[in-house]
């Protein structure tokens, strides 16, 4: 049976530059950064029909960290509620990129 357009995988437009995150990820430690950067790329990813190497990866991570997704965003949420986690990293003001 062919796919159809509804089961089709697709590429994710970010999907290159969240690979370069993810192995970052992979190596690093639960910092807030990395638990915020995780956060994220966990909801841009979550039910995406494609990426599948990144979701499976992303949940690697939480077992290395030894967390649920329920406890990361929970961190994430006192993370974000107490304090920037994503500072200007330069003289000009980066973006959120949440896309």
């Amino acid at each position: 049976m062919a796919p159809t357009a509804e089961n089709k995988d697709q590429k994710h437009p970010q999907e290159s530059r969240d690979r370069e995150i993810v192995k970052q990820l992979l190596q690093g430690n639960p910092d807030d950064y990395n638990l915020a950067e995780l956060a994220r790329l966990k909801i841009r990813h979550q039910g995406f029909p494609g990426s599948r190497d990144i979701q499976r990866d992303l949940e690697i991570v939480l077992h290395k960290w030894q967390l649920t997704e329920e406890q990361l965003f929970e961190k994430t949420r006192q993370l974000h509620a107490k304090n920037i986690v994503y500072k200007v990293r330069s003289n000009r003001q980066e973006q959120e990129d949440w896309s």
